[in-house]
């Protein structure tokens, strides 16, 4: 992993993408390739741990995904609730502490549980925050953000308070974790070169990098050419 004197981000994100050609490739059902996709979460995230990123957020369900095939979408709804279930051991010994973003009222009610029931049993683990974003999208979530903000102002004038102006520090109170930083480093695995709805809002200066690996192959050294690459960028947010 990087030397101790090289800039490493403090939150990563990861757009995982590939599990469907990767198994293509190999003349594999599709959803084999979600489930070697999630052995690469399990090591890119021990990774991540051990290069001292604090926050890594995966891309793993979009609000778009609804519009695969029933099998793949079933298949994908059964890996997340193996994967939830029974690896919550695994992560708090990793020191892990798991946190979902998305509209998680659209999952299956037996899923929601499973997730309450991770992030209550993580929330003590200090090692990484591991976010994991299922059925989200990024216009949805600033849709949703400024509905909930004109609902409470519509409460608040009623009771006789005076209308607030939108401000940004004020809109992300509405996000699904406000608490969350913004992306330093976006990475996108399998050649594609597109943000696919994640991370609007909070990704406007993140650093992107793209790469032509696919998901399931990803892991340590993938994710050290990427934080190399991140720490020759020189970041100025706008200014000189």
């Amino acid at each position: 992993m990087p030397e101790e004197n090289v800039s490493v981000p403090k939150h990563v994100a990861i757009i995982m993408d590939g599990n469907g050609r990767w198994a293509k490739k190999r003349h594999l059902p599709r959803v084999m390739g979600h489930h070697e996709g999630v052995r690469a979460v399990e090591r890119t995230v021990r990774a991540a741990r051990d290069a001292g990123i604090a926050h890594i957020s995966l891309y793993a369900f979009s609000t778009e995904n609804w519009r695969r095939s029933p099998s793949e979408v079933g298949g994908l709804m059964g890996l997340f609730r193996y994967y939830v279930s029974s690896k919550i051991d695994a992560l708090k010994a990793e020191g892990a502490r798991i946190r979902f973003a998305g509209n998680l009222a659209g999952l299956p009610e037996d899923i929601r549980r499973l997730l309450r029931k991770a992030e209550g049993e993580t929330a003590s683990c200090t090692a990484i925050d591991m976010v994991v974003c299922l059925n989200y999208g990024g216009r949805q979530e600033i849709l949703e953000a400024i509905n909930a903000f004109l609902e409470n102002c519509s409460r608040d004038t009623l009771a006789g308070s005076e209308l607030p102006c939108l401000t940004e520090e004020l809109l992300r109170r509405y996000f699904y974790l406000p608490d969350l930083p913004d992306p330093d480093l976006i990475i996108r695995t399998s050649g594609e070169l597109r943000m696919s709805n994640f991370w609007l809002w909070q990704g406007a200066y993140s650093e992107l990098y793209f790469c032509d690996t696919f998901w399931p192959d990803f892991g340590e050294e993938e994710l050290d050419k990427a934080l190399r690459a991140y720490a020759e960028r020189e970041r100025r947010y706008g200014g000189a």
